[in-house]
């Protein structure tokens, strides 16, 4: 991956808590539960991942950098959807999310060229590294905007 293809993932990935904010704009409280399908998330329920899953995606791009051939590991993110959504509220993991994204842009802008190809080992996909994670969750935020959009269209 040259520098333009990084910095062009780099804007999407700054990108994807505007895009699912406006996927979520003038979203009722029977739209945020509205489940398009049997085995379907909720708009709620991907806001709840969303948070959860930026969190962890954050932790893993600092360990990528910070230690030598990492372990990172995966988990369970519908068993994290279904226990901690519970009707909860989406303004603090909206947040979470924005704070994730943020923070995680900064230190993506100021890698060296050494940093991109610093790479671990995830538990369910094998070798992982930076460009790898930047791949994966620049277009995170864009598919779970459409699945949103998906859900409300359904409702």
């Amino acid at each position: 991956m040259d520098a333009k293809q990084r910095a062009e993932l780099i804007e999407r990935y700054r990108e994807g808590h505007r895009v699912v904010v406006e996927a979520l704009a003038g979203i009722t409280e029977q739209e945020l539960d509205g489940r398009p399908g049997p085995d379907d998330w909720t708009p709620r329920e991907v806001v709840h991942h969303l948070a959860d899953s930026e969190m962890t995606s954050a932790i893993r791009l600092r360990r990528l950098l910070a230690e030598e051939h990492p372990v990172i590991y995966g988990y369970d993110e519908k068993q994290f959807a279904k226990r901690f959504t519970l009707g909860r509220p989406i303004e603090a993991s909206l947040a979470a999310f924005q704070a994730s994204r943020a923070t995680s842009a900064e230190i993506l802008e100021s890698l060296s060229d050494s940093d991109w190809q610093r790479t671990g080992w995830h538990t369910e996909g094998g070798p992982y590294g930076v460009e790898t994670w930047l791949q994966i969750y620049a277009s995170h935020g864009h598919d779970h905007a459409d699945q949103i959009r998906k859900a409300r269209a359904s409702s």
